[in-house]
């Protein structure tokens, strides 16, 4: 089937169960439907086909067990997959948050920043309406009290007058809309640190909440909060984890108790143990960086003060930077605050998906089945194997990992959670926590811990059938996919057609990694001429400026204090002969002069009588 005509199937088989499950009076959100329609496809008893077309009846059939598994109110498997699904929809790690969370408050200022960007302004009446909306965008953007409160609109117009008085919006209007953008991010920056350090030294903040104050108060009393119901959730898994064990070796028991709905209750609440533990982890780190920012807060402030001190007029140059640190460090605090009540309020969301085990197991039946039995912790169970350790010469062609000779050994990515694959393989789904003590195996690039040595030993002589059975299990319980973390192994599926009788109901994963390569670059020093130019038009517009140069005059002086010191000379160009040529030839004679000298040789006497005879025409007769 194309990949659009199936996608437009499922589309179809999705809006037909959100119909049939309103009818019932159930509103159900598609994406849940659509995990509950993966989990029926693959759980090997419905016997659905995983590459022939779906016909109608397949249709049919599929809608029917969706909507019976989605109306079963006392099913922890359901309550299970909600729980994910609604994990998954609200929770976002920490960067994505923040970064989400200023996209969305500069969508909501971003319609008063053009209102102010694009103004035009002429008459006093729009400049002074103008100046106002800057005043509710300084509001809006810190976020410290309502535009609309008149005394905080009054200490706030007062903070930026005196950064940015009213008779400078003349030259704001002239700048480009970048730059005034950029003017008033950092207009609302000063006026909040100005308003932040009045608040501190008693003379403003009006509508400033005192945020580092409700912030010691809230994150205890938060922490406290999700640990005791960490603590409940704990004590309720090593409870169902007992009774599990003790149903194990007594066959009676297994047939009066129900075992696989017990199991999908102790899923239920490790997956809500699970998710407690991410939470915790995300307020803790809030936590750190609240401690931090609030030292450096306090820091800023006392520098401020003491920059401030006893002066009647400060360079901007000293207080603007301080300013505009305080109330980057105010809208980190804010940051803080928001995350840690939105990871509480979904801690608190998580709740309702326990109220199966008060209808299935309540308070006396569970006492009864723990008659005789001991309830131990997981830290109880690490130490009694505490001592165990496997023997790596015991096996030869696997690798085994333990605390003294592997680095970052607490921080290595274990399968399942950390629970033990051999375990659940052999004891039909039972849940135990891994001990890294004994040994991690690493088995294809991935790490097992087992919870006793025998384990380990019984696993490593074939760990394929454990894992492969491991992955039999997720297929009947879809909710554990997530819980033990075993997407990758589904994420690809064999045709029906190519699995043998034995398999035709399992899926096979195909193992992936990343490979990359990396080359050295510029190995040899570099050859770089500065001075080429490969350019022709470039080249050529060299030459015309050397050229340039002949029409140029050079000049010098002498001077009664240089004449001693060097030689000056001046370089010209000799002048060169030149003509005019005109259409018309003409031209004037005049008569060659004829002039004549005799008696130059003299005569036998001795005076030289001289004779000069001017034979020269006249200039009429030429």
């Amino acid at each position: 089937m194309p990949p659009t005509q199936a996608e437009s199937v499922i589309k179809n088989i999705i809006q037909e169960i959100v119909q049939e499950c309103a009818t019932h009076g159930e509103v159900i959100s598609e994406t849940l439907i659509a995990f509950m329609v993966k989990a029926v496809v693959l759980d090997p008893s419905n016997g659905f086909n995983m590459d022939r077309t779906l016909v109608k009846s397949d249709v049919q059939k599929l809608v029917k067990l969706c909507v019976t598994r989605l109306l079963d109110s006392k099913n922890p498997s359901l309550d299970t997959i909600k729980m994910q699904v609604y994990f998954d929809l609200n929770f976002t790690r920490r960067d994505e948050f923040l970064e989400e969370h200023h996209r969305v408050l500069d969508s909501r200022i971003s319609s008063v920043s053009r209102e102010i960007t694009d103004n035009r302004a002429c008459t006093k009446e729009e400049l002074e309406s103008l100046y106002r909306k800057i005043v509710s965008f300084v509001l809006l953007r810190s976020g410290l009290g309502s535009p609309t409160d008149i005394k905080i609109v009054r200490e706030a117009t007062a903070a930026l007058q005196s950064v940015f008085p009213q008779a400078e919006l003349g030259t704001f209007l002239t700048l480009s809309k970048k730059d005034k953008e950029r003017q008033l991010k950092e207009l609302a920056m000063i006026v909040t640190g100005i308003r932040l350090f009045n608040k501190d030294c008693g003379k403003g903040g009006e509508g400033i909440d005192d945020l580092p104050a409700i912030l010691h108060e809230a994150v205890p009393a938060t922490t406290q909060h999700i640990d005791f119901q960490l603590e409940t959730a704990q004590n309720l898994a090593y409870r169902y984890t007992a009774i599990l064990e003790k149903a194990a070796k007594s066959p009676l028991m297994s047939i009066d108790l129900k075992p696989y709905m017990l199991k999908e209750a102790l899923y239920n609440v490790r997956q809500y143990e699970v998710f407690l533990h991410i939470i915790l982890s995300e307020i803790i780190t809030c936590t750190q960086e609240l401690e931090l920012v609030i030292s450096q807060l306090r820091a800023q402030l006392e520098q401020l003060k003491l920059t401030v001190k006893s002066k009647t007029a400060v360079p901007t140059s000293q207080v603007f930077p301080i300013f505009i640190s305080l109330a980057t460090l105010w809208t980190s605090l804010q940051d803080e605050t928001i995350l840690i009540s939105v990871l509480s309020s979904l801690a608190t969301h998580l709740e309702p998906f326990l109220g199966a085990h008060e209808l299935l197991f309540p308070e006396k039946i569970i006492q009864n089945l723990l008659n005789g039995i001991t309830v131990k912790t997981d830290v109880c169970r690490m130490k009694e194997h505490m001592g165990e350790r496997v023997c790596p010469s015991d096996f030869s062609k696997l690798e085994w990992l333990f605390p003294e000779t592997t680095a970052n050994f607490d921080k290595l990515l274990i399968q399942y959670r950390g629970f033990c694959a051999y375990t659940f393989a052999t004891t039909n789904g039972l849940l135990l926590p891994g001990n890294p003590a004994i040994g991690i195996l690493k088995h294809k690039e991935k790490y097992y811990t087992f919870n006793t040595r025998d384990a380990a030993h019984s696993f490593a002589e074939n760990p394929d059938i454990y894992i492969d059975s491991v992955t039999e299990k997720a297929k009947k319980n879809v909710e554990l996919i997530q819980l033990l973390e075993l997407h990758q192994q589904f994420e690809t599926l064999i045709p029906y057609s190519q699995m043998s009788e034995v398999d035709k109901h399992y899926i096979k994963p195909i193992t992936k990694c990343e490979r990359g390569s990396q080359t050295d670059t510029h190995i040899l020093p570099p050859t770089i001429v500065r001075s080429y130019e490969w350019n022709e038009w470039e080249l050529r517009r060299k030459a015309i400026q050397l050229a340039n140069l002949r029409h140029k005059v050079t000049h010098s002086a002498q001077t009664d204090l240089s004449h001693m010191r060097r030689d000056n000379y001046s370089q010209v160009y000799l002048l060169k002969d030149s003509g005019t040529q005109s259409l018309r030839e003409g031209s004037t004679g005049v008569p060659r002069p004829q002039i004549y000298l005799a008696g130059l040789r003299g005569k036998k006497s001795r005076i030289t009588h001289e004779v000069k005879v001017n034979l020269t025409r006249a200039v009429d007769e030429t």
